[in-house]
């Protein structure tokens, strides 16, 4: 992903700028030793990497931002494919606006 580029077929517009949907709470659980979505009348238990991507959600970041910051912390990962990818989806299922 480039600055500029269009989005992948079926990917998020350009600028979106991905925040958790207003019903929808990140919160850590000790006891299981991993991050919740907190839906309502549903709890989604997250793995690791849905997690580092979910927590730089803020509204403030762009795709492109997330998508930046994490090819620095995690060299060589496909995170220029699988994050929009991931974005998209999870955007689709309501969690994120």
């Amino acid at each position: 992903m480039t600055a500029g580029s269009p989005p992948a077929p079926g990917g998020p517009a350009p600028g979106w700028r991905p925040a958790l949907a207003p019903a929808v709470v990140l919160r850590y659980d000790r006891r299981r030793r991993a991050d919740l979505l907190i839906l309502p009348e549903r709890v989604v238990v997250l793995n690791a990497h849905a997690s580092r991507v979910l927590r730089l959600c803020d509204g403030r970041r762009d795709v492109e931002d997330i998508v930046r910051e994490l090819a620095v912390r995690f060299p060589g990962a496909p995170v220029e494919e699988d994050v929009p990818a991931f974005l998209t989806r999870v955007r689709g299922r309501g969690w994120l606006r």
